[in-house]
């Protein structure tokens, strides 16, 4: 199962993290992925996505 948004392709980022003596550990930062039920079908949907469409849909 990917972690990728289905209305725009947005997936995870790489980050870095660091110890106290400054030693890098490379880390996956999620997206907030939420699954919605738009025009009968299940969908993963990013919250920024959902946001959107919420602001489309009320004008």
């Amino acid at each position: 199962m990917a972690k990728r948004c289905d209305a725009c392709g947005r997936g995870s980022t790489k980050d870095a993290s660091r110890s106290h003596s400054n030693i890098k550990t490379t880390k996956r930062q999620h997206i907030n992925l939420q699954t919605k039920k738009m025009a009968g079908e299940k969908l993963k949907i990013c919250t920024s996505c959902i946001r959107t469409l919420a602001k489309i849909t009320a004008k």
